[in-house]
């Protein structure tokens, strides 16, 4: 995923630069970055984070770094913000989003033009890179933007920062959020609308889907309309989402608490007590356990002093430590007890059952599982949800195609309908792969319902294939 954030200022804004991008850290976990701009001359600072907090690792860059004007981003892929120079003037960019059609946009790059780009370590472009050259080939920065959206097939949502302010572009389906806030003499832009508060700013507008504005320390200046179509990613509730985000008016700990209840409403086991797993399916088993009646418990706690995030590895080997390292069981309310485990999602399901075996070794009795959405059918086309590299990566296609052989569009379909015998089966087999003493997911509606806007404003792509 990813984060961004921007300021612009009357005064020195290297603080609240620094503050509001840390304040993405639960976003990404592989790069941070910042640009400040302090009398038209750029300085930037870009550190993996892999390991480390973006604090601590940015703490001696902000004593030497100062500006007016600033973007930065938490990274889960390419190093940015990025430095160009261009026919228009200087400027820096950071995006979040992803691009399907990369090596299409490189082709025509390379035959209409002098285009390079620089290989990263995997032999992959930067994709921020990417975005900078077609904003290049247009006749001003306004231009740029909504051509490069236009021709990227994904999501793509930035900040391009001149040396007088800043431009914030949300995607044009309006899949990740943007946000802008005010203070005196300062506007901020933001993905998510908690960073700025603390800082000193209040709400000043949600910006819609493909919306454009220019923000200055005394203005913000609409550039391009909203678009009409609105797709908003539906896990920024479920998952991604920081409690104290609210994306479209809704506060992501309350949406998870509705979300809860109506599982517990079309949950007809019963269980010793309710438990969430750290820390997205917190608020959803708080919810579950406030409709049900179940008390609330705590079986097992995350170890935050070196797991603050949900930092997991590429190679699975390394998936499978982690998962079980970052978890510390209290045995106490563990044994001999009948669980119900709440979670946000199950990807792959290498955690959920790492974390079931965990319950069992220290005497459960039972451990019902619930995951607050449906099951994933779909790797996310436009926000690098999961890192998965093939559909096949997500548990619940592995054991489609494993009943299945060859997986059309109409089977899909039917295993996406709570309804149909196919679905039901694939649900008994996923228990039995991971172990639980009985696994339900939420129904499709019953989500969409507990976030409250209209649901064909609501991306559900990863669960149905549909946009």
């Amino acid at each position: 995923m990813g984060g961004i954030f921007g300021v612009v200022s009357r005064e020195e804004c290297s603080l609240d630069l620094f503050f509001g991008v840390d304040y993405h850290s639960h976003l990404g976990t592989k790069r941070g970055g910042m640009v400040l701009c302090e009398e038209g001359k750029f300085q930037r600072a870009i550190h993996n984070i892999s390991n480390s907090p973006f604090r601590t690792k940015f703490e001696r860059d902000i004593e030497e770094m100062s500006g007016t004007i600033g973007i930065g981003c938490i990274s889960d892929t390419e190093p940015q913000p990025l430095m160009v120079r261009a026919h228009f003037g200087n400027f820096a960019i950071t995006t979040v989003g992803r691009i399907n059609n990369v090596e299409e946009l490189v082709k025509d790059l390379f035959e209409t033009g002098n285009a390079t780009f620089l290989e990263m370590s995997k032999g992959e472009i930067n994709a921020t890179e990417l975005v900078a050259t077609l904003i290049t080939r247009e006749k001003d920065i306004p231009t740029g933007i909504r051509a490069a959206q236009e021709k990227i097939d994904g999501s793509m949502s930035m900040l391009v920062m001149t040396t007088e302010g800043i431009y914030a572009a949300r995607d044009l389906h309006g899949r990740t959020p943007l946000m802008i806030g005010k203070k005196d003499g300062a506007f901020c832009a933001s993905f998510e609308s908690f960073a700025y508060i603390n800082l000193g700013y209040i709400d000043y507008k949600e910006l819609g889907p493909g919306e454009v504005v220019y923000i200055t320390p005394d203005s913000c200046t609409d550039i391009l309309p909203p678009e009409k179509k609105k797709k908003v990613c539906t896990f920024l509730w479920v998952y991604f989402g920081y409690p104290a985000s609210c994306y479209e008016g809704v506060n992501v700990e309350d949406m998870r608490y509705r979300c809860g209840a109506a599982m517990a409403r079309a949950d007809k086991e019963r269980s010793d007590s309710i438990s969430g797993v750290p820390d997205s399916g917190i608020a959803h088993a708080i919810g579950y356990a406030a409709e049900s009646g179940v008390p609330y418990s705590r079986p097992l706690v995350k170890y935050t002093p070196t797991w603050p995030r949900s930092f997991m590895p590429p190679k699975q080997s390394s998936r499978e430590l982690i998962a079980k390292m970052k978890i510390i069981p209290i045995v106490d309310l563990i044994k001999d007890k009948r669980l119900m485990l709440i979670d946000d999602s199950i990807v792959r399901g290498t955690q959920m059952k790492e974390t079931a075996e965990i319950l069992y070794a220290e005497g459960a009795k039972e451990v019902h599982v619930r995951p607050a959405c449906p099951p994933l059918l779909f790797g996310c086309k436009y926000l690098n949800f999961s890192r998965s590299t093939s559909d096949l990566d997500l548990i619940a296609r592995r054991v489609i195609a494993e009943r299945e052989g060859e997986i059309t569009d109409e089977i899909l379909a039917e295993y996406s309908d709570p309804d149909s015998s196919r679905y039901k089966e694939m649900v008994e087999e996923i228990g039995r792969h991971l172990h639980f003493t009985s696994l339900v997911y939420n129904r499709l509606d019953d989500m969409l319902d507990s976030v409250g806007i209209d649901k064909e404003c609501l991306c559900t792509y990863c669960w149905n294939g549909k946009e």
